[in-house]
């Protein structure tokens, strides 16, 4: 038998890297924990140390990193814990490692996604702000260094097991339309605001906010799919994942979130993923692609399923989602500064700053701004300036007006 896989973690303590570990745990003849990493949560990543043992830890905080040393010690555990966004990068890329899972939410995940890359890594993309801030670089990247980079987003996922073998192999380089493909329907549930009277949004609390009725995610991600940012934000990796021009990819509304998206064909065959709504599934088809291994889900109950619906998002309940799309076409720089917009203003409306339908009117005004000034975004530095002019301003704007 094969020596097992050994797996670096990024973001170890979020609900993807709890789910990634649930998988792992449950194939130890297959893979094994090389590297855990997390942002500042001790007692999470302590509970994880304890129960998988892991050969290096590592906080992106100095101070949790210091409470955690503290922390093992008092348990007895011996394994080291290194600092800071250069040791997150490092553990990425380190040899010893054969998979890296990119599961750190937000901007912050881009430099120790692409340290992966760059080291050829198998590397599991759950960490859509990095496409979404530097789609060619990344994919050049990818290309460059012979990194195989799969999707752990349940809607990416599902689209790659819908596309053929032949285009799997080369996703994201090659041209759609000659391997028969048409279009590509990235669906979404709506969020737990699809049916509230428009008059009401601005009253929405966080708490309502984060309620999702479907997935049980972080609340960064959670208000992001009430706004449909979030399905904004994986429209833009889509389009960079599989290589889409405008016209071969759509979004759809579908409340269940059973299928969790299709391709469809020229011949008029339309190929769909479907499955509970549990991200272990997407995570063990990436863990163990081309082949399959058991996730911990059920499989989907058909006889125990109601009506599955479909619809087209309405611009004015979701007007992220098109600030997004819109986005998407009109080049690096408004990309990367919806998302640092965003990111501010959700974490504005967290904080009870602002109201839930400032956070669209902080992302518009930040593009507005990027837009007319935008010079050509082509090297990560200027990726990473754009990144903190856009949450500048978009703070700037946060005060000016709330």
């Amino acid at each position: 038998m094969s020596n097992p896989q050994r797996i670096t973690i990024l973001g170890a303590t979020g609900s993807i890297g709890l789910s990634t570990l649930d998988v792992v745990a449950r194939h130890p003849q297959q893979y094994s924990v090389f590297a855990l990493t997390a942002c500042k949560n001790v007692q999470g990543m302590l509970a994880l140390a304890q129960k998988y043992h892991p050969e290096l830890i590592v906080m992106s905080e100095p101070a949790a990193a210091a409470e955690l040393r503290l922390a093992l010690a008092e348990h007895a555990l011996t394994m080291p814990v290194e600092e800071g966004e250069a040791a997150l990068a490092s553990v990425a890329a380190a040899s010893e490692v054969d998979v890296v899972m990119a599961a750190i939410v937000g901007a912050a995940g881009l430099l120790p996604t692409l340290a992966a890359v760059k080291a050829g890594k198998r590397v599991l993309l759950a960490n859509k702000e990095a496409l979404v801030m530097s789609g060619q670089i990344f994919m050049d990247a990818a290309k460059a260094h012979q990194a195989q980079v799969l999707p752990v987003d349940s809607e990416h996922n599902a689209i790659f097991q819908a596309l053929p073998d032949v285009v799997q192999q080369q996703a994201g380089h090659v041209a759609l339309e000659d391997y028969g493909i048409h279009k590509i329907l990235l669906t979404g549930s709506g969020g737990p605001f699809l049916s509230l009277p428009l008059a009401e949004f601005e009253h929405q609390t966080p708490a309502a906010a984060c309620a999702h009725p479907n997935w049980a995610m972080g609340q960064k991600i959670s208000v992001d799919s009430a706004t449909m940012l979030n399905k904004g934000l994986e429209y833009i990796e889509a389009r960079w994942l599989f290589n889409c021009r405008h016209d071969q990819i759509e979004v759809v509304i579908h409340p269940q979130s059973v299928i969790h998206s299709m391709v469809q064909y020229l011949d008029g065959s339309v190929l769909a993923q479907l499955g509970a709504p549990d991200m272990r599934t997407p995570i063990a088809h990436v863990l163990s692609y081309p082949n399959r291994i058991e996730s911990g889900v059920a499989p989907l109950d058909f006889m125990s399923l109601s009506e599955l619906t479909f619809v087209a998002p309405e611009a004015a309940r979701y007007p992220c989602l098109q600030l997004a799309m819109d986005a998407c076409w009109e080049g690096q720089a408004a990309t990367t500064a919806l998302n640092a917009a965003n990111e501010v203003a959700v974490e504005s409306f967290l904080q009870g700053r602002i109201p839930f339908t400032a956070i669209a009117d902080v992302c518009a005004e930040v593009l507005t701004r990027s837009g007319s000034n935008a010079a050509p975004v082509t090297t990560l530095e200027a990726v990473l300036a754009c990144d903190r002019a856009a949450r500048e301003y978009a703070a700037t704007v946060i005060k000016q007006r709330w």
